[in-house]
């Protein structure tokens, strides 16, 4: 009965997994398109995602550790030394296969965190340098609606009116 437990919570894991891969994928949209409106939106769902990971990572945790003790290994044995411990039977062919798909989507999602990160670097050195290139100084608007260059320097005044 643990196998099969164990084996449910892998596969919800890696749906969990697969479903940050797609929010990685649709912020990486969002930072390409230029659409940083929604940016904030997209990076929420990153985190819930993250946090549902956490969640399950927990059940896989407890659930590895009553199988381990039925198969005669570490209680905190990672899913690899499960495989390796496992007896003779489907259940090798089944763990194994589920390491290899979280291995992949792991492997897809460190370079989607990567090439994200990348693009957020580039978008606020961007930004640094476009609010370093703009005008600080305030100018204000005479009477007519004509911009007053406030700017300092020698100025000639006229002292007959």
């Amino acid at each position: 009965m643990g196998t099969q437990k164990l084996s449910a919570l892998l596969w919800e894991e890696r749906e969990l997994l697969e479903l940050l891969v797609f929010k990685l994928e649709e912020e990486q949209l969002l930072l390409t398109s230029g659409k940083s409106r929604w940016l904030q939106h997209a990076t929420r769902e990153v985190e819930q995602v993250l946090e549902r990971l956490r969640a399950a990572a927990l059940g896989r945790t407890v659930a590895v550790a009553t199988l381990a003790s039925d198969w005669g290994t570490a209680e905190d044995a990672t899913l690899r030394e499960l495989v390796a411990a496992a007896p003779p039977g489907p259940w090798t062919d089944i763990f194994a296969a589920h390491l290899q798909a979280m291995t992949d989507l792991t492997l897809k999602i460190r370079d989607l965190r990567d090439v994200n990160e990348q693009f957020l670097r580039a978008a606020a050195r961007s930004a640094q340098e476009t609010l370093a290139g703009l005008n600080t100084e305030s100018d204000t608007y005479t009477a007519s609606g004509t911009a007053a260059s406030s700017a300092a320097g020698a100025r000639l005044v006229d002292q007959a009116l």
